[in-house]
């Protein structure tokens, strides 16, 4: 169940962290990285990894938890790595996890991102999911109204949908996570030490 008390630490906690690296500007810089693209890490970072995940993907949950934030602090928060998040949802939980995250806006994002994952078997799977979706959002700043006009938001919808339709086109994205560095389709084992050798390969030009 989740608690007031959790949701209130984990924001707080979340928040603090992801002031180190603020959301990047809506503008294009890193390979493959599109205008409006929610990203963070230095714009000229010499590599860019991109990100399509659905947020009730336990695999997903897994790489949050377990290398996201090892690659924040080791790469992006050195300047090394350009994260980009792009939308996959695989089901309506996830869409509308995804719209709640969006409706946070632009610098509480992953804020929301990292939160949703924390909560993650609370919410993902529950029958009652909007409901408890409408809690994180209301400990985050998100009222119910702005979190049901969310939902009924037929442009953020829509480009999420279109996140989902460019991952496919450009990427033969099928399953999350897919993660693309440097603008190629990353098919590695998902751990942080193999991803950090494929990057420090990328870093070294080798």
């Amino acid at each position: 169940m989740i608690s007031r008390r959790f949701l209130v630490g984990a924001m707080v906690a979340v928040s603090a962290t992801a002031l180190l690296v603020p959301v990047a500007p809506a503008r294009a810089a890193g390979i493959g990285e599109r205008p409006g693209d929610l990203a963070v890490g230095d714009p000229d970072a010499p590599v860019t990894l991109i990100e399509f995940f659905s947020l009730t993907c336990p695999h997903c949950e897994w790489f949050h938890k377990n290398i996201y934030n090892r690659l924040k602090s080791d790469y992006v928060d050195t300047g090394k790595l350009r994260f980009v998040a792009r939308d996959f949802p695989l089901n309506a939980p996830a869409l509308h996890a995804a719209m709640l995250a969006h409706c946070a806006g632009r610098d509480r994002y992953f804020t929301f991102v990292d939160v949703l994952f924390q909560t993650f078997d609370d919410w993902a799977s529950s029958r009652d999911y909007t409901d408890k979706l409408a809690q994180i959002g209301e400990l985050g700043g998100v009222s119910r109204d702005q979190f049901e006009a969310c939902l009924n938001d037929k442009a953020l919808e829509n480009a999420i949908f279109q996140s989902i339709a460019d991952g496919q086109a450009a990427y033969d994205v099928s399953g999350t996570p897919t993660l693309v560095v440097n603008g190629e389709r990353y098919e590695g084992k998902m751990t942080f030490d193999a991803l950090a050798r494929h990057i420090d390969r990328l870093l070294s030009g080798s």
